[in-house]
């Protein structure tokens, strides 16, 4: 600031004050100014102001997901950005890998550069080490799933009722044994989903049988081999309801390799990019991540501005879109 005060033989209050706008200066002064700053390439340090601002704002939000490279959390943080850009936030966002410690290691870095909130998928089942922070005036937004031992702001997707309303589908279709492939029941989402799949089975008076349950599947090759050695089973399942879109892109894959993709009925829980360009198109129960996003985004900005209040809890609902392949019966496709 000395620089561009010399440049243009001002005071360093002129040039805080055009820089700022926190006072008015006269349009010629000011103009002179921002050519001085544009000459020598100066740059606000928005660290710096923070310091010395009272309200402590840093106009920075942190964003803290399972997997970054994951389409659904492309498209939740994608939201979430844009509404941020709007109000002249910047974003940072990491992973966890679903790992209890690389969140807490991120969350603290974050708060570590004074975020003034966070947006959180939690992979810990323990949100309590965050109760400081909120008292301290960090906003929380949870997504995806609910935080653990700590009060905060929820949007999520209507996972059992999902999964319930894509397991049915299959049973109308005249699936009796119908293949359930998710994620580790240590997760939210996965138990949900899990009871919602029972929950169909239920309302149609079939057993649910342990054998076509598969947990733990965590990548599209553990979803390959999986479906794999269902279908090699004495008495296979003539579908197959897989509860995420990583293990949805491996079974696709596997049934192909097996020439069993017109022959073995499919709905996948979240959509896939593409998924209506493969033979056949893939049905799936699709979520709503913009929106997810966009909500999360609306209440953590609500809450930054001193929104006070009870917390909510989100739930967004979800759509079947059939495709073709959860709309083969049993015995395959004609």
């Amino acid at each position: 600031m000395r620089d561009v005060a010399g440049v243009e033989g001002v005071s360093l209050s002129t040039v805080s004050r055009v820089v700022t706008g926190s006072v008015p200066v006269k349009q010629e002064l000011a103009q002179r100014v921002r050519d001085a700053v544009k000459l020598l390439g100066y740059r606000p340090d928005a660290t710096a102001s923070t310091l010395r601002r009272a309200d402590r704002v840093s106009l920075t939000i942190g964003l803290v997901f399972e997997d970054v490279a994951n389409a659904f959390f492309q498209a939740v943080y994608r939201s979430v950005e844009d509404i941020a850009r709007m109000r002249g936030v910047l974003t940072i966002v990491g992973s966890s890998d679903e790992d209890p410690a690389r969140e807490r290691e991120l969350t603290q870095a974050f708060l570590g550069r004074r975020v003034d909130g966070l947006v959180i998928a939690p992979a810990a089942r323990d949100q309590s080490y965050l109760a400081r922070d909120r008292e301290a005036g960090v906003a929380l937004v949870f997504v995806d799933r609910p935080p653990g031992f700590i009060d905060a702001d929820v949007v999520m997707s209507d996972n059992a009722g999902g999964t319930s309303a894509g397991v049915a589908h299959l049973i109308a279709r005249g699936h009796r044994r119908i293949g359930f492939l998710g994620d580790a029941e240590s997760t939210f989402t996965a138990r949900e989903r899990l009871a919602g799949h029972d929950a169909a089975l239920q309302a149609a008076g079939l057993p649910r049988d342990p054998s076509l349950v598969r947990m733990g599947v965590r990548d599209p090759r553990a979803a390959g081999d999986a479906a794999a050695a269902m279908l090699a089973a004495a008495d296979p399942p003539t579908a197959l309801f897989t509860a995420r879109n990583t293990i949805t892109v491996g079974v696709v894959y596997r049934l192909r390799e097996l020439g069993l993709q017109h022959r073995v009925a499919l709905v996948g829980f979240d959509d896939l990019d593409l998924a209506d360009l493969v033979e056949p198109g893939i049905s799936v129960v699709a979520q709503d991540p913009s929106g997810m996003g966009a909500v999360a985004a609306t209440r953590l900005f609500a809450r930054i501005d001193g929104a006070a209040g009870d917390h909510e809890r989100v739930v967004l609902p979800t759509r079947l879109v059939p495709r073709g392949s959860g709309e083969i019966p049993p015995g395959g496709a004609a």
